[in-house]
């Protein structure tokens, strides 16, 4: 089984980060830099179902069916993750930790199978280091400046 596990430091408290990552208005701006997925129905409520909707792309209708399956503000968002067109479903998970310099964020998105999902995990391995690495810094640094207001 493949998996994606990633872990980024920001200099910022953990509810700012939070904020950025499951703020509806907020995850289109740090996801520009990947698919640019917008998340439709998004709350953080166990057994909320939702989308993440992008731009189609050959061979992908540009949704993601997900789940809701634990939320801990601001530590915890973990939900399933599904290709509407049918295929396995995989988990993500925000764990966010409290650093002397601001928040640890961790992303996993496990359960991938097989030669294909050895693939898909690769491909949204570097998209996902992407949007976390040069989409989400600049939001961040928005809700800081906002903050200080």
């Amino acid at each position: 089984m493949s998996a994606i596990h990633l872990v980024n430091d920001y200099p910022h408290p953990a509810d700012q980060v939070w904020r950025a990552l499951t703020d509806p208005e907020l995850i289109p701006r740090w996801t520009a830099t990947g698919a640019g997925g917008r998340p439709v129905g998004f709350d953080t409520v166990v057994g909320t179902r939702f989308q993440f909707v992008a731009k189609p792309k050959p061979g992908w209708d540009g949704i993601v069916d997900c789940v809701v399956l634990e939320a801990d503000a601001p530590r915890l968002l973990r939900f399933s993750w599904a290709d509407s067109g049918g295929g396995d479903q995989s988990e993500v998970a925000y764990r966010l930790s409290a650093t002397a310099e601001g928040t640890r964020l961790y992303y996993d998105h496990t359960g991938f199978t097989g030669p294909s999902g050895f693939f898909m995990a690769r491909l949204l391995g570097r998209v996902r280091r992407r949007m976390l690495t040069v989409g989400l810094p600049p939001v961040l640094a928005e809700l800081e400046r906002t903050a200080q207001r």
